[in-house]
């Protein structure tokens, strides 16, 4: 918005008028980087503090802590006088995101029963997705009010603040952690409401049986490291930094300048922009409905070769019709944006859900909370270095930073192949026998406690 950037990126909104310049540059500022880098620099520090935080006071207050952060962030951001306040409040939702994501995949993982694990934690990307589309649709709304527009669109950020609060409050804890924090009684009642009925002997055991493992071990980062863990702190690392290496979070962000720097007017860019939230909210629902019916490996496979080929087309329309001083016609435009819809849509039935899903499904209990907050910072923080030098990328790759997002495509697609053992269906505290028995996993996993998991698994 231009009254925005006119008050805080001054040098960006003259850049911006200057019509005859490489299309490609012209929104390339570290200044306006750092504004959307900071929110994940400050999630990624935010997500260790959570850590303890959720195991030792619960799922709950992670997700209270993260809804008030977000909240003073909006007020904020809202406020802004000055780039100090605002960078205040994002860095301040950046917190709101390292507690969130800390501990939402957690809660729904812990609280679904087996056969809808999948479909249940994938809620919390559609819920992401729903949000990016609402943002969309907010900033397309507030740009037509002037001056103050960009106030109301950030300021509007406190109504799933304070949903997010009250739902911490009113929301029962994790059976999980409830046994992990010596609350045997309570954690087995909330289980029987949970799971509609009073015959949970079997899940309460398993329960019971993690939790004590869990509490004797102090050092959760410590252990996580041991060979045991190798195959779990391996998908947390490159899950979510394939995750991000898709390209998505660069389309998405960057979208209406991606789309103004094509040649589409202000109001066209976001308008391209709400519709590719539209496309990844909707595909979002395709996860759900057949997650837990073909599996994990099935959609990260498909979406995989999906978004490689919709990046290379992408890529070759680019290079051959758009240059310096040239804009795309109106047809290659309306086939760009259809294609970016289409890369999307992959996602949002492949990486986009289950960048999530996997790592908060695979650890066991004593090493679930770490290894999320690894999960999460290794997100935000291949976030971060993608946001900061994505204008610089765009400008100096130009077409070419589609045929990059593409080559990592492709080794992710290659490394879930070979890699990633499917996990539906599978009880969150049995994860264990998976990767014993997995090609290239056993050899790794230590074979001393193999006797001893499979005697406590009999009994």
């Amino acid at each position: 918005m231009d009254a925005f950037l006119k008050k805080f990126f001054h040098d960006v909104y003259l850049k911006k008028k200057h019509a005859h310049e490489n299309n490609y540059c012209k929104y390339d500022n570290q200044g306006l980087a750092a504004f959307t880098s900071s929110l994940y620099l400050a999630g990624l520090v935010a997500s260790f503090v959570a850590s303890p935080v959720t195991r030792d006071y619960g799922r709950r207050a992670s997700i209270i802590c993260g809804g008030i952060s977000f909240l003073l962030g909006a007020a904020l951001n809202a406020a802004a006088a000055n780039l100090a306040m605002l960078l205040t409040g994002r860095i301040l939702l950046g917190v709101g995101i390292g507690f969130g994501n800390q501990a939402v995949p957690l809660y729904l993982s812990e609280m679904a029963p087996t056969h809808l694990r999948g479909g249940l934690n994938m809620m919390f990307q559609l819920a992401t997705t729903l949000g990016i589309f609402t943002a969309n649709m907010i900033n397309y709304g507030t740009q037509k009010l002037e001056t103050w527009g960009w106030r109301l669109s950030l300021g509007l950020a406190a109504a799933p603040a304070l949903m997010m609060t009250v739902g911490g409050i009113l929301l029962p804890e994790t059976p999980n952690s409830l046994i992990e924090r010596g609350k045997k009684v309570e954690g087995r009642r909330v289980l029987e409401k949970i799971r509609g009925t009073k015959e949970v002997n079997a899940e309460y055991q398993d329960m019971v049986d993690a939790s004590e493992l869990a509490n004797s071990i102090k050092h959760p980062f410590r252990n996580i490291l041991e060979r045991r863990n190798r195959p779990q702190l391996v998908m947390a690392i490159f899950m979510p930094m394939f995750q991000i290496l898709t390209g998505i979070n660069s389309i998405l962000f960057y979208a209406p300048v991606l789309f103004q720097s094509m040649g589409f007017k202000g109001d066209a860019s976001l308008y391209s922009s709400a519709m590719t939230g539209a496309v990844l909210a909707s595909s979002t629902l395709i996860s759900i409905a057949t997650v837990d019916k073909l599996g994990r490996r099935a959609l990260l496979i498909s979406g995989g070769i999906q978004m490689i080929t919709c990046q290379v087309i992408v890529s070759i329309i680019l290079g051959l019709k758009f240059g310096p001083n040239q804009e795309l016609s109106k047809s290659f435009s309306i086939l760009v944006v259809v294609v970016i819809c289409l890369f999307v849509l992959a996602f949002g039935w492949s990486w986009g859900p289950l960048g999530w899903t996997v790592p908060s499904e695979i650890f066991p209990l004593e090493t679930r909370s770490a290894g999320q907050s690894i999960t999460v910072a290794v997100n935000l923080f291949f976030t971060f270095v993608i946001a900061q030098i994505f204008l610089t990328l765009l400008c100096s790759f130009k077409f070419g930073i589609f045929l990059f997002f593409a080559g990592w495509v492709t080794i992710m697609t290659i490394f879930v192949y070979f890699f990633l053992p499917e996990t539906k269906g599978v009880p969150i505290e049995e994860m264990i026998l998976l990767w014993r028995k997995h090609w290239f996993w056993k050899r790794i996993m230590p074979v001393v406690e193999e006797t001893n998991n499979q005697q406590s698994i009999s009994t």
